[in-house]
């Protein structure tokens, strides 16, 4: 699942590719707009850290996995 991150004063976004739930991400988001860190741990197992007063927006993916090829129309 992609996770986008808006991050304010940066032209470009962040986005971190997770095996993490929704869920889980939804909570971590949370509890770092109340003062903390965000911390998530990509699909290769490395920490990326952002101050939550940083946050500008975030962006939670579907956990589906998109259909490649003709079957998908």
């Amino acid at each position: 699942m992609d996770v986008t991150i808006g991050v304010q004063h940066l032209p470009r976004e962040v986005v971190v590719e997770t095996d993490q739930s929704a869920d889980a991400v939804a909570t971590a988001v949370k509890k770092a707009l109340t003062g903390g860190p965000l911390e998530l741990t990509d699909s290769r197992g490395r920490q990326v850290i952002i101050p939550g007063s940083a946050i500008g927006y975030v962006e939670i993916g579907s956990e589906e996995q998109r259909k490649v090829g003709f079957g998908a129309v």
